[in-house]
């Protein structure tokens, strides 16, 4: 399963807003509109809007080139735009960065951008599969594993972070059932997370969100998996809404509670997580529901698209490299040097 194509002269997306009603591509040529449906989560996830990014970096230079523009200046220009889009997943600008040290070091070359991106996005896939075989190991057999939001191959360049460890352990056979939070308000868990284990033919069974804590209680979860946007210094880290509580809830009932991030996604800049920014989105995501009006007009909202999860909750963070614990401040100094 994938949800970003490239064809050289144009991104194609998967359209993520109309699944899993329908399957529907579109075609981008202008980084402006890349920009756009990164906003509108026409693709959404830490990696793949990283990917994103980078593709249109390269449909930027090429009308640079086209409009005999300042090239840098240009660059630079849909940098800053495409950056604005969201702010919470640092791999978006850990994409862009990227970017720029390849446009700054080879000008107006365009088979050298383009490669540039395709070597990110192929990037990602190989450091999904890694951490799917490192995390599959955590795993026990038989295992009712939760997850929450989506982090399979719709939020990556394909297999996913969270669900790459799903899936491999499928393929062990470890797994007998993966509960799927709904994820509200915008429903990541039933409309996409559901999708791709049906898809895959990984058993599943979808619940509201606010069901998980009485599934615990009842010893129906072994362990829960999710993924990440992004992991401060110390371990703190942010994902979807509703992360959070199945943290507190996990350690209530004594379940192992882990995040699964490739190393982009980590954020040494920040010390913790409080510096990370958390995207407020637009309340009538909340006051709707399926397009029509759930809450009554003029009610106040309060609708952050992610929360953050301390480090003193998290049983470990699988990445492509492997397994870290605590004490997770020197575990992710010494994994990224």
């Amino acid at each position: 399963m994938e949800a970003i194509r490239w064809e050289h002269d144009a991104l194609l997306l998967l359209d993520q807003t109309r699944l899993p009603a329908s399957e529907h591509w579109l075609r981008y040529i202008d980084y402006r509109e890349v920009s756009q449906a990164i906003k509108t989560m026409v693709v959404r996830g830490a990696p793949a809007i990283g990917i994103a990014a980078a593709y249109a970096m390269v449909l930027a230079a090429r009308e640079s080139i086209h409009n005999n523009a300042d090239f840098p200046a240009a660059m630079s220009q849909a940098k800053a735009a495409l950056a604005a889009s969201r702010p919470t997943a640092v791999n978006l600008f850990w994409a862009l960065d990227r970017m720029e040290c390849c446009w700054k070091a080879c000008g107006p070359d365009l088979s050298r951008l383009e490669n540039e991106a395709c070597t990110i996005h192929l990037e990602d896939i190989r450091m999904n599969r890694a951490i799917g075989e490192a995390g599959a190991a955590l795993i026990p057999k038989g295992a009712r594993v939760l997850t929450h939001c989506n982090a399979g191959a719709l939020a990556t360049g394909g297999y996913g972070t969270a669900l790459g460890v799903i899936r491999e352990a499928h393929t062990q056979r470890k797994v007998s059932m993966v509960y799927a939070d709904e994820t509200r308000p915008l429903l990541q868990g039933a409309r996409l997370t559901a999708y791709e284990l049906l898809q895959d033919n990984i058993p599943v069974t979808l619940i509201c969100d606010n069901m998980a804590g009485c599934l615990m209680a009842q010893g129906e979860i072994d362990l829960i998996v999710v993924g990440c946007d992004r992991m401060a210094a110390n371990g703190d880290f942010a994902n979807k809404i509703g992360t959070y509580s199945l943290a507190v809830l996990a350690r209530h009932h004594g379940i192992p509670f882990y995040t699964a991030l490739p190393s982009s996604t980590i954020d040494l800049a920040i010390p913790d997580g409080s510096h990370i920014p958390v995207e407020q989105r637009d309340g009538n995501e909340i006051a709707c529901f399926a397009g029509r009006q759930t809450g009554p007009a003029g009610v106040r909202t309060w609708n952050p698209s992610f929360d953050v999860t301390p480090h003193e909750l998290l049983t470990a963070a699988i990445t492509e490299q492997g397994v870290l614990y605590p004490p997770f401040d020197k575990a992710l100094h010494d994994h990224l040097l």
